[in-house]
């Protein structure tokens, strides 16, 4: 027991995270190598999985990576990913499924080209790696499907990525309910705002600081605080959850109005300030 735990709680398991040749994904695979798994990395870009999966390899003495290069939209590219994964390890042990792409179209604008990139993506993939998954699981295996806090919430102008979003939490209670008595628990991730390279571009400075502003933890999130959420999940710890979907957003959801928030956090954060410079001047 002593020396499982000094290798990691995953050590001897085989991890298959889809869309980690970048942002979450990658984070996920970087958690799950460092704490003792074998995984494999997966994506379309050949250039960017291969450094990712080196990366991960060389950091650490516990766990491997390999990368399987896969397009999620290609049926046949994932039945080979999952064959590929057990040749190469021997087991598969946890699924995340992670892929995901969006347009910013509106349900009136959205013409059937996005319907099948995302649907195609973000959805079936789901579905069809759970599938292929479990012929090479045994009872104790996990699947992590990614959502989204527009499963709960949303804005328009994102469809259909916000549509899939939801079913995402349908598909992982329908499985949930399917694959329990094979003894493999399915649960989803709700992440929010995450500190990932399209979050960068897109937040400027001011906004980014407004942003921050309507979250109670006071910032956004980082790929680290999602993989922390995944790996929970797919561990032992949480041998008696399944069909839950958990919102990672730092509190964002639990706020109803933003000014209203706003302006509390920041009594709260200056009575804090002037307490401090009391007890720093006893």
């Amino acid at each position: 027991m002593a020396d499982a735990e000094a290798r990691g709680r995953f050590a001897g398991q085989t991890v298959l995270v889809t869309g980690s040749t970048r942002g979450i994904g990658a984070g996920v695979a970087r958690r799950f190598v460092e704490e003792g798994a074998d995984v494999v990395v997966t994506g379309r870009s050949v250039a960017e999985g291969e450094a990712v999966a080196s990366e991960l390899a060389g950091r650490t003495d516990r766990g491997d990576a390999h990368f399987v290069r896969a397009d999620m939209r290609d049926p046949d590219d994932i039945e080979a990913l999952l064959r590929a994964t057990t040749e190469v390890y021997g087991t598969l042990d946890v699924l995340v499924n992670n892929a995901g792409v969006q347009t910013e179209t509106t349900a009136a604008a959205a013409t059937m080209d996005d319907w099948e990139f995302v649907v195609e993506t973000d959805f079936r993939s789901f579905w069809l790696c759970a599938k292929h998954a479990v012929d090479h699981m045994t009872a104790g295996g996990s699947i992590v499907n990614m959502s989204s806090n527009h499963a709960f919430s949303t804005m328009p102008g994102l469809f259909p990525y916000n549509a899939v979003k939801a079913g995402i939490d349908g598909m992982t209670r329908a499985l949930a309910l399917e694959l329990g008595p094979h003894g493999v628990r399915v649960n989803t991730v709700n992440p929010g705002w995450i500190e990932v390279e399209r979050t960068s571009d897109e937040l400027p400075p001011d906004e980014r600081q407004q942003v921050e502003a309507i979250h109670p933890l006071g910032r956004i999130g980082t790929p680290a605080d999602v993989a922390g959420t995944v790996a929970f999940l797919a561990s032992d710890d949480a041998a008696f959850v399944t069909g839950a979907s958990l919102l990672v957003d730092g509190g964002r959801s639990a706020v109803m109005q933003d000014h209203t928030f706003v302006e509390y956090a920041d009594e709260v954060r200056s009575d804090d300030a002037s307490r401090e410079t009391d007890e720093s001047s006893d």
